[in-house]
């Protein structure tokens, strides 16, 4: 026996896959803590945007702590090898990352 129809033409199943997509990533925005697009789509997202830049320079704040307790937890003979000074490298790297962010903001 077949499977009775949900829908009563593709239209209306289209619209119902576009809803719950639009759906979902609602649900997703909200996961990540970031406020609702605005009701009209011509309107900037500017609180949106800046939530995640916010959320952006907090990541990269967070990746830069890690990387600095990681380099002060090597012994010294690391501190001074050059592995030690391409690590300084990428650590400032992330600091001007974080610094770019919050001028952004």
């Amino acid at each position: 026996m077949p499977q009775p129809a949900k829908y009563p033409n593709a239209a209306a199943r289209q619209a119902a896959y576009r809803a719950r997509r639009e759906q979902a990533a609602r649900d997703q925005a909200k996961q990540r803590g970031l406020p609702p697009l605005p009701a009209l789509p011509t309107l900037p997202g500017t609180a949106r945007w800046n939530a995640a830049l916010t959320l952006a320079s907090r990541l990269v704040e967070e990746v830069g702590e890690q990387m600095q307790t990681y380099f002060d937890e090597r012994s010294e003979a690391w501190q001074e090898s050059e592995r030690a000074q391409d690590f300084i490298t990428r650590l400032e790297a992330v600091e001007q990352a974080r610094e770019a962010l919050d001028a952004l903001l």
